[in-house]
């Protein structure tokens, strides 16, 4: 039997967008977090699902591991900037002159858009699949991740914007009183518009 983990992740978003090869290269590469043997990449349709493998084989084949979840979308990637191309060519040509044709091609990026139910799904193995979700952060140029995770009684929170670890910090407050709460909710037993 397991213990219980002694990590866990509270809150996540991500905005994080990477081409697809960079994702296959990273998980054929990865050093995996302890407790991960294998990261499972499968594509269903224009959704990639990167999936923990246990170390653990006393973990049941039907309890779901932790997975990563993204969309994958195509982008146009130009050799050259087009703006940088059109002021070298004097502006927009209105005469009979052919434009440079710039060379682009359609690249399928994987998208790891939105919050923690979103982006990474199922608690056994959780942090760990966070990990792996934290280095695609520092390998990914465009989008941003931030959490709150837990580990071994400690908060500690993230933020990687463009490839970049930034400072962050957690702040802690107080949310309503209990009585206030109370107070603001509706009384069904004593309400006049429901009759006995």
């Amino acid at each position: 039997m397991s213990s219980e983990p002694t990590a866990s992740v509270y809150r996540l978003h991500s905005t994080l967008e990477l081409p697809l090869e960079d994702v296959h290269d990273l998980v054929d590469e990865a050093n995996f977090p302890e407790g991960v043997a294998d990261v499972d990449v499968t594509r269903r349709n224009n959704t990639l699902i990167l999936s923990a493998t246990a170390e653990d084989t006393s973990i049941s084949k039907y309890t779901p591991t932790a997975q990563l979840k993204a969309s994958v979308v195509e982008n146009r990637v130009y050799e050259e900037d087009p703006e940088e191309v059109r002021r070298r060519q004097g502006g927009p040509s209105w005469g009979e002159e052919e434009e440079e044709e710039i060379e682009s091609e359609l690249v399928e990026y994987a998208a790891f858009k939105g919050d923690r139910e979103t982006v990474l799904q199922n608690t056994q193995l959780q942090y760990e699949m966070f990990q792996v979700l934290r280095e695609i952060a520092l390998i990914s140029e465009k989008g941003t991740l931030t959490a709150i995770t837990c580990e071994d009684g400690e908060l500690d929170s993230w933020r990687i914007v463009e490839g970049d670890e930034r400072p962050s910090s957690i702040e802690v407050v107080e949310g309503p009183a209990d009585e206030d709460a109370a107070q603001s909710g509706v009384n069904w037993r004593d309400n006049k518009f429901i009759s006995d």
